[in-house]
């Protein structure tokens, strides 16, 4: 029998392709998804298969992020993680709107994965082990696009509570990459990938797995750039997943982007704090004194955030909702 699955997605669209394809996957399986509205979402949205939650009924579920959590920010994420855990799920998959599942999407999640362990690597780009183009993940630091990947060894067995897929066509490339090189991409099929501590690549939320160890870190900045919120939350979860053993797994496409319009020049805006930041955000988390401890990990989170609210690179205001944040899981009783 599978572990009690839930899907969580924010979206200000009405149903559309995607999320109908989400929807019957979620039926199929007999997953719990999850849809968080905003404020532009449509008052009238109704999917089955589909519980959504408008900022009204996000507002009346007793959750005090929900409470605190700013309008109009990708951070609202985070409530349907909390709905999710408080009503037991064991494993979360988070994806977008714009993302349309593939058969493998399907299957079931498995933490302990058969994979080759990439540790102290450094900055890596994981797309070089999936295509021969000159195409890097979103967040990765500019001057490290270029650097060899090390070769694969054999495959072990690893513990990867965190989980991150690719998305084929359109996948997570900075706004750099959409300026001036091709797509669509299709990357290679059959490889994964677990990066261990010392090994550094950012990873999004758009096609990512997670394990009710892990959910604690699911945790998305609000006070910071749009285009960055996952990316930051990406390096501060690689970062305490060290402390534990952990390795985050990369594996191959089980989605197809058929992308939103954005305005490529405002998303590179957006980017900027990450392109100047990046390194700096690695090397301040790198120098922290974390623990193993498995009740420490709130702490551990605090931790970081009060090292890059501390820096400036994230604003204040952070804090004080991480901890409702933190607050919410305490009062769920997840050990954290």
């Amino acid at each position: 029998m599978s572990l009690q699955t839930a899907l969580v997605v924010t979206s200000i669209s009405a149903p559309n392709d995607a999320l109908r394809r989400l929807a019957e996957v979620s039926l199929e399986r007999s997953w719990r998804f999850y849809l968080i509205g905003d404020e532009r979402s449509p008052r009238d949205f109704a999917l089955r298969g589909c519980e959504f939650y408008s900022l009204e009924r996000q507002r009346g579920a007793g959750l005090g992020f929900a409470e605190t959590c700013p309008v109009r920010h990708y951070a609202r994420k985070n409530i349907g993680y909390l709905l999710a855990l408080r009503e037991g799920a064991e494993v979360i998959v988070e994806t977008d709107d714009d993302n349309m599942p593939l058969a493998d999407f399907a299957r079931d999640r498995r933490r302990v994965a058969m994979a080759p362990r990439v540790e102290k690597a450094g900055w890596l780009n994981v797309y070089r082990y999936y295509s021969d183009l000159a195409i890097w993940p979103r967040g990765l630091p500019l001057d490290a696009v270029q650097r060899a990947a090390p070769a694969l060894g054999e495959a072990l067995e690893v513990d990867c509570p965190i989980q991150q897929g690719l998305a084929d066509d359109n996948p997570d490339v900075d706004a750099v990459y959409r300026l001036l090189l091709p797509l669509p991409v299709q990357f290679r099929r059959g490889i994964q990938v677990a990066l261990g501590a010392g090994s550094w690549c950012p990873f999004n939320s758009q096609n990512t797995t997670w394990f009710r160890d892990a959910f604690p870190l699911l945790y998305l900045p609000a006070y910071c750039s749009f285009r960055m919120t996952d990316i930051w939350r990406s390096l501060v979860a690689q970062r305490i997943a060290w402390e534990y053993g952990w390795s985050v797994l990369f594996h191959d496409a089980s989605v197809r982007q058929d992308r939103n319009e954005h305005d490529l020049m405002k998303d590179f805006a957006d980017e900027v704090p990450g392109y100047l930041q990046n390194r700096r955000i690695a090397g301040l988390l790198e120098g922290l004194s974390l623990s193993g401890a498995r009740e420490a990990m709130g702490e551990n989170l605090r931790i970081c955030y009060e090292a890059l609210a501390g820096e400036g690179i994230v604003g204040r205001q952070e804090l004080a909702l991480l901890g409702a944040w933190l607050q919410d899981l305490k009062e769920m009783g997840l050990k954290q």
